[in-house]
């Protein structure tokens, strides 16, 4: 069997939901989108179902998965419906959706309700993506608010920069957030990861965790109050020395400069890993950091043995508990995000 294995740490899950709940303060909604960023949503959704207060999802899809395995706690559907046939899914399933634009509005309004809807009515604080803009959000309130079709609203934007410490962005959000819900009675929410971490004026009634919740740290750092939930590992399956001067791999973008030793390992950017992160992008055989060396290929890669015990049968962490996934972004020029919603393949093993 193919050795590639990803070990999801459910306690490790559980532990950072507690942390950043702490942190935060009020209440916390653990967001499943994109199968848990990778993790798995289901497995995710139960081991923290005794301690989460809500879900957050992207789409009804992913909302129905999550009731079909018996979760029963609040979900909100964080890009809202797409159509408005789907209000009638949101009704008998008791989801709480977003609400970020006239036509979800509207459709709101005019579906008949078996029991009357909490409302997530989001503000495009600066982002400019989704949301009603901050002079159109009070009629928008006050629209629901009227509605006895409507339970309560929860006041919502999202931040675009709360991951850059530098930027003064997500204070100008903050500000424009507060202006415009000047008067305006209700539950509120802020924060995402990284502003749950580094921005305490915007941690209102409720957070949102996404990425720290998987134990990343949105600032490229290592936070140690939080841990990885992902391990993903290979194997070693096969060895070569190579002399001085010799290329490796597709393109021949890499020599050896000295004798090195090359193990070959079973993972390649069919199993979800970043072909651009090609030579001196880190692993850990058997435990010490090494190196990929050459280009990724589909299904394998090849690393650097030189300074490690590594042989075949060995042990190769992509990233974990050794090397820290937003490492292996940086080398591939892209966000951990993408990394850890794209492995495949991989035999998926939990750990509570």
């Amino acid at each position: 069997m193919r050795p590639l294995r990803a070990e999801i740490y459910l306690n490790r899950l559980r532990d950072n939901y507690r942390t950043l709940k702490q942190i935060h303060g009020g209440k916390l909604l653990a967001v499943l989108k994109a199968d848990a960023y990778g993790h798995g949503a289901v497995r995710c959704a139960l081991a923290l179902e005794d301690l989460a207060d809500g879900f957050a999802v992207a789409c009804i899809e992913e909302a129905l998965e999550l009731r079909e395995a018996g979760v029963g706690k609040p979900i909100v559907l964080l890009e809202g419906v797409f159509d408005a046939a789907e209000y009638d899914l949101v009704d008998k399933h008791g989801l709480w959706p977003v609400v970020g634009s006239q036509w979800q509005l509207e459709a709101l309004l005019n579906h008949d309700w078996k029991e009357p809807v909490k409302v997530w009515l989001k503000m495009d604080s600066g982002m400019h993506r989704a949301g009603f803009f901050p002079h159109n959000y009070a009629p928008a309130y006050h629209t629901l608010k009227q509605s006895p079709k409507v339970l309560d609203i929860v006041k919502f934007s999202h931040f675009a920069c709360a991951d850059d410490a530098d930027s003064g962005m997500t204070d100008i959000q903050i500000e424009t957030f507060d202006a415009a819900c000047h008067g305006l009675s209700g539950e509120e929410s802020l924060t995402n990861s990284a502003a749950m971490l580094a921005y305490p004026t915007a941690r209102r009634d409720w957070g949102r965790a996404g990425l720290a919740l998987y134990g990343v740290d949105p600032f490229l750092e290592h936070d140690s109050r939080i841990k990885p939930v992902m391990r993903l590992s290979t194997k070693v399956f096969d060895e070569r020395v190579l002399q001085p001067h010799e290329p490796v791999g597709y393109g021949a973008i890499f020599y050896t400069k000295r004798s090195t030793r090359v193990g070959l390992i079973a993972c390649g950017y069919a199993d979800g890993y970043p072909r651009r992160a090609s030579t001196g992008s880190p692993v850990a055989v058997n435990g010490v950091r090494s190196r990929i060396i050459g280009c990724v290929s589909m299904d394998m890669i090849t690393v650097d043995l030189n300074g490690t015990d590594g042989a075949i049968g060995s042990e190769v962490e992509l990233w974990g508990d050794k090397i820290d996934v937003n490492e292996v972004a940086q080398s591939a020029g892209t966000i951990a995000y993408e990394l850890l919603c794209n492995v495949k393949r991989a035999k998926f093993v939990y750990i509570d």
